[in-house]
């Protein structure tokens, strides 16, 4: 409700001032996000645009759709400049691109933030989410305040900013006490202060009525004193217990925001491994062709394609397939990449791609930016995402001829081989492994028996490859036969063969390995060493191709290690032909064995069986029968492919509804619930949420659902068997009331619906 009494200048400048404060403090939360001197800015100035709207329609009394006009025309105009500055024309005027971008980060910008590293700075258009933010509280907060009746709610405005920050921030706190003290005590100076000027004002209507003695005035000057005592002694109580309660009782573990709890948009698992394709670089015409040709490559630096850490058996991959695994959890990376940690040599270099194809961008130490250039920049450089805990580096629209890159990175210290000795193992976390091969485990303990010390176990085993290995691609007549593959059956051949034969491929898995069985951290690498140019560009070829292992030390931290063998002479193999062993002739011949007579012969039987007279139900029975059999295969053969349909759909739900975990139940369960509106024909927007499934379908129940399995799937808590069965139980519910209302024939064409079926429900459905 309106306030309709005239403004006062002095409650006009008080309310603005408060609401700068306010804003200037919640915007704090903001800096962790960006961390550029273009958000002081943006703040600064979209706060005095939105004060002068706020301001301007309180004075004349603007109507609410006047104020919301003008908003959207000064949000337009500014917003280009101030939220996509390298849009925006010298700098200060709006362009078509740059609208069309300000709206489109409107929209999408939210979900784009988090799916980044941060910080992100002024890149594209993630300002404006920040932008709108600013601008929308401070033009409704500050509206709030001079107009409405109840205008101590406006304080709700900038701690919406503050919480909103907080929210789309990193999992950890920056100044938390110096923000979170200073907007309470600008939300309670302001509200004392509203207060206070609340009743002078009613003080001065009761004197202008009558007062006589002046008892009022002083009722007015003890009540401002009381409001802001009040305010104090809230403000001393609250500080006082935040500070006892972070001393007492710090926060353990990261902090729970928006961005831990979703899923990467970038899965390794769906990519296959890297180093499966390794014996193809081999291979001509790879193996002479130029991949890339890289510029200002230093003396030794090795080329990586991949981080690999997960061994299941049959191939080493990247990640685990665990969103919040660090080895398989990719982000966007904006401008920068903090490497400041990092001890090591900065390095620069520009990369050319040739014959290299591929989602894995070649990269070489840990990355800090990335600039992509010519006609695909903009694509690339959208479709970008790393994982810093390998230094892997990928992009959704693979890597063709013609693209480039500048890379600058760190190349980290790494100790001489004389070290390998003195290293401890380190504490990083890698993926359980799948299988290790029982030959590997006797070949170790071959290589380190009576050796004392993690670090010079290592050495030991790393000699033992280096002596008894010989290197052999298998893709030459001249070279003796090598398998290609890094399975455990290829590894225990590897170890068990009369001659150990094999390439970086298999040496690199063994090692890596046995170095986890020696209590080190180990990884696989997949990249290229190539011999760097005296001058100019170096050219690297698919013969370069090579893998090596890293493992975490404490000294060090990762550290890069080439089991391979010397490529050498391969001796030939010793023939292994069994020793014949003749057995004596016996001197005595045994007696011819003398054919059996049967002097009993048996009478030939002379009677006749007559045959049974024929049935004729029977005929006409079975006569009946084959025309059932062949027409009911018929009939099968037409309606197989809809039977299949039908099949693969009861084979998904049996798999969803008995999945081990009750977070797989649950999520399962609205995933069916989910196709089922999709094959009943419902109009369900690209990459939906829960909530805007539910508002499709319509109703309470499937909001109900969506709620819930949004609680489940996205609370720190495990859900417990009784959700998971209740959530299945409402599923059944809605597929049923989904076809009530519908035709026989509308839900026959439902049920063979292939709208489910599609991409990776397909891939996936029998994976199991």
């Amino acid at each position: 409700m309106k306030d309709s009494r005239p403004l006062h200048p002095g409650f006009v400048v008080a309310n603005t001032a408060a609401m700068w404060l306010a804003t200037a403090i919640a915007s704090g939360a903001l800096w962790p996000i960006y961390r550029s001197p273009q958000l002081v800015v943006l703040v600064a100035v979209t706060t005095l645009a939105a004060s002068a709207i706020a301001v301007l329609g309180a004075v004349f009394r603007w109507r609410g759709f006047v104020v919301a006009l003008v908003s959207v025309g000064v949000f337009l105009s500014i917003g280009v400049p101030l939220a996509v500055p390298g849009e925006a024309l010298y700098g200060v005027l709006p362009t078509a691109d740059g609208l069309l971008s300000l709206i489109a980060g409107t929209a999408l910008g939210w979900k784009q933030l988090l799916t980044i590293t941060l910080p992100v700075g002024s890149y594209q258009a993630l300002l404006v989410p920040a932008y709108l933010l600013v601008f929308g509280t401070v033009v409704i907060g500050l509206s709030g305040a001079l107009r409405a009746r109840r205008g101590g709610l406006a304080v709700l405005a900038p701690v919406l900013l503050f919480l909103t920050g907080l929210a789309f921030g990193p999992d950890f706190a920056t100044w938390p006490r110096v923000l979170v003290l200073g907007l309470v005590a600008t939300v309670l100076a302001w509200l004392a202060w509203r207060r206070w000027y609340a009743r002078r004002e009613a003080m001065r209507l009761l004197t202008r009525v009558g007062d006589p003695d002046g008892s009022a005035s002083r009722r007015r000057v003890f009540s401002g004193i009381r409001a802001f005592l009040g305010a104090g002694l809230v403000l001393a109580i609250a500080g006082t217990s935040g500070a006892v309660a972070s001393v007492l009782a710090p926060p353990s573990g990261q902090r729970q925001v928006a961005r831990t709890a979703i899923v990467q948009p970038f899965d390794p698992q769906a990519y296959p491994s890297p180093l499966g394709s390794f014996r193809s670089y081999e291979k001509p015409p790879a193996a002479s062709s130029p991949m890339l040709t890289v510029t200002g490559l230093p003396a030794g630096a090795r080329i990586r394609i991949a981080t690999l850490d997960s061994y299941d058996g049959i191939v080493y991959s990247v990640g685990n397939g665990q969103a919040d695994a660090a080895s398989g959890s990719f982000t966007r990376v904006p401008y920068n990449f903090d490497q400041s940690a990092v001890r090591g040599t900065p390095v620069t270099i520009r990369v050319t791609v040739d014959d290299y194809s591929g989602v894995w961008v070649p990269t070489t130490g840990k990355l800090e930016s990335i600039d992509f250039g010519g006609a695909r920049a903009a694509t690339l450089r959208d479709a970008f995402y790393y994982n810093d805990n390998g230094g892997t580096a990928a992009v959704v629209r693979p890597l063709v001829s013609g693209d480039s890159y500048t890379l600058t990175s760190v190349l980290p210290v790494q100790p001489p081989v004389s070290q390998l000795k003195t290293l401890q193992p380190g504490t990083a976390a890698v993926p359980r492994l799948g299988v290790v091969p029982d030959a590997l485990l006797t070949t170790l303990d071959g290589y380190v028996s009576g050796i004392s010390g993690a670090g010079a176990r290592l050495a030991a085993m790393i000699a033992g490859l280096k002596q008894n290995g010989y290197v052999s691609h298998g893709v030459s007549p001249d070279e003796p036969p090598s398998r290609s593959g890094h399975a455990a059956d290829r590894i225990t051949q590897l170890l068990t063969d009369q001659r150990m034969i094999g390439d970086q491929e298999q040496y690199a898995v063994t090692a890596a390995l046995m170095a986890r069985q020696l209590g080190f951290p180990a990884r696989v690498v997949f990249g290229f060493v190539p011999s760097i140019a005296a001058s100019g560009p170096t050219e690297v070829r698919g013969s370069d191709v090579s893998a090596w292992i890293e493992v975490d030390t404490v000294q060090f931290g990762w550290v890069a290690i080439d089991p391979t063998p010397e490529v050498r002479k391969i001796p030939d193999e010793q023939p292994q032909e069994p020793t014949q062993i003749a057995r004596p002739q016996s001197p005595v011949q045994p007696p011819p064995q003398q054919p059996q007579t049967n002097d009993v012969q048996t009478p030939p039987d002379s009677t006749q069986d007559n045959p049974a007279a024929a049935n004729a139900w029977l005929e006409v029975l079975f006569a009946v029968l084959r025309i059932a059999g062949w027409s009911i295969l018929a009939v099968a053969i037409v309606l197989s492919p809809f039977l299949a349909i039908i099949a693969a759909k009861r084979r998904r739900r049996i798999l969803r509804r008995r999945a081990p975990l009750a977070i797989e139940r649950v999520s399962g369960g609205w995933r069916e619930f989910e196709d089922s509106v999709l094959d009943h024909g419902y109009p369900i927007p690209r990459s939906p949420t829960h909530t805007e499934v539910a508002a499709v379908v319509g109703g309470m129940q499937p909001l109900v659902l969506a709620s819930v399995t949004d609680r489940v799937v996205f609370s720190s808590g495990e859900p417990d068997d009784d959700e998971a069965l209740q959530v299945w139980r409402s599923v059944d519910e809605l597929r049923a009331s989904l076809g009530s209302e519908l035709t026989r024939w509308q839900r026959i064409k439902a049920l063979i619906s292939l709208r489910s079926l599609g991409g990776y429900s397909v891939k996936s459905l029998f994976k199991r």
